[in-house]
C-alpha cells in the first residue's frame, strides 16, 4: 500500500500535488514543473524524499503521497521529518492510505532517532484536523508560521550577496 516513490512517479506525484492544490484553493499557485519536482526527489542533491499509496486492488495505482524532508531542532538535537504535504484522492480517502503514509514516516522517526514529525494545516480543514487529532497529533497553537517568498525574497535576498 504505501512505498517509496522512483522516478517514474514524477508525472503522477506532480498530478497529485496539483489536485492537492485545487482542494486547497490555491491551484492558481503552483508554478512547480515536473522537471523541478524530480530534480527536488532525485537529483544530484536530493532534498526531499515521497512516499506514495497505492490502490489496494494490485493495480499500483497511485492514490495519495507524502512529501517530506528533514528538519532540525536545536533544543533536541536531532533531526525531524517535516511534512510538507500528505493528500489522498477524495474518492480512496477512509481507507486507511492517510494514516499508513503517516506510519510510514512515524516509523522512519523512530527507525533512525528523530524526535518530531510536524506539518501544517490550514484552519479551516476540519476534517484532516479531526483525522490528526484521532492518531495523537496536537496543534501547536502558540506558535505562527511565517513566510518570505516572491518581492519580498527578493528584496532581503538581494543584498546578501
Amino acid at each position: 500500500m504505501i512505498r517509496i516513490a522512483t522516478p517514474d512517479d514524477i508525472p503522477v506525484l506532480h498530478a497529485l500535488v496539483r489536485e492537492l492544490a485545487a482542494y486547497e484553493k490555491a491551484l492558481d499557485e503552483v508554478v512547480a514543473s515536473e522537471a523541478q519536482l524530480a530534480e527536488a526527489l532525485f537529483g544530484d542533491r536530493p532534498a526531499a524524499y515521497a512516499h506514495v499509496a497505492t490502490a489496494d486492488d494490485g493495480s499500483g495505482e497511485a492514490i495519495g503521497f507524502a512529501l517530506w524532508f528533514l528538519n532540525f531542532s536545536t533544543w533536541r538535537g536531532v533531526h525531524g521529518i517535516y511534512l510538507e504535504d500528505l493528500y489522498v484522492r477524495p474518492e480512496r480517502r477512509g481507507g486507511g492510505h492517510g494514516k499508513a503514509l503517516l506510519t510510514e514516516l512515524a516509523r522512519i522517526c523512530v527507525e533512525r532517532g528523530y524526535e518530531r514529525l510536524e506539518w501544517s494545516v490550514l484552519d479551516w480543514n476540519a476534517p484532516s484536523i479531526a483525522f490528526y487529532e484521532s492518531l495523537g497529533a496536537r496543534p501547536q497553537d502558540e506558535w505562527t508560521v511565517y513566510r518570505l517568498t516572491d518581492g519580498a525574497l527578493a528584496s532581503l535576498g538581494g543584498g546578501a550577496r
